[in-house]
């Protein structure tokens, strides 16, 4: 599907989540590729001075590699992002995604980790050190539940790392459902949509769940 250089109302308001997701693999593809859409950043900052209408929100961790805009292709004003180590979930969080959704109009929500990422790694090896703890703490529920699978759990064993990233999105996009319910209801009407994804440092490319 075509996106328009500023997204309107207009054009949020007549998407479907499963359109947003499209657009959303589009880009990345497009970002694979190297095949960008060339946009005048000046006039998009321009137009969105009094309105913005998002048509997705990115949970993501705060990771310098991963922005969300660079790897699906996309401009200003076109999704919400919020990120913090680990993409866990807080009340605050919650609060940001019912904001993004119910009060703003984005259609789809997107849980989305990453490869390597130094968060998965130090909760493997159970850190805790200052408030860095209490991101670990959200994380445990997943390694416990995926330890049990591997003869050799640790941060230093990569399938497993790997295993409690993808299983960690699912964990938060179902916290997400149990926790709201705004957005529970949403999805339940279909005015939005929640996946989860992973996106892979190696080759550039989400892999959605």
């Amino acid at each position: 599907m075509h996106i328009p250089p500023i997204i309107t109302k207009e054009f949020q308001q007549k998407l479907a989540y499963h359109d947003v997701l499209e657009i959303l693999k589009d880009g990345n593809q497009r970002f694979l590729n190297n095949t960008q859409i060339i946009r005048n950043l000046e006039d998009q900052r321009k137009n969105l001075t009094s309105a913005q209408h998002p048509i997705a929100v990115i949970l993501g961790c705060i990771d310098s590699r991963v922005p969300s805009e660079l790897i699906f292709d996309l401009g200003l004003g076109d999704v919400f992002n919020i990120r913090v180590a680990g993409n866990i979930l807080n009340e605050d969080i919650l609060g940001s995604i019912e904001f993004a959704c119910n009060v703003v109009g984005a259609k789809l929500i997107v849980v989305m980790g990453h490869s390597d990422c130094g968060a998965i790694k130090a909760a493997c090896g159970h850190t805790r050190l200052g408030h860095i703890s209490s991101i670990m703490e959200k994380i445990e529920p997943v390694i416990q539940q995926i330890e049990p699978k591997f003869n050799n759990a640790s941060n230093e064993n990569i399938d497993f790392i790997n295993e409690v990233t993808i299983q960690n999105t699912v964990h938060v996009k179902n916290q997400i459902l149990e926790k709201s319910t705004i957005i529970s209801e949403m999805v339940q009407n279909s005015e939005v949509g929640i996946v989860s994804a992973v996106y892979h440092l190696e080759r550039g490319e989400v892999v959605f769940e």
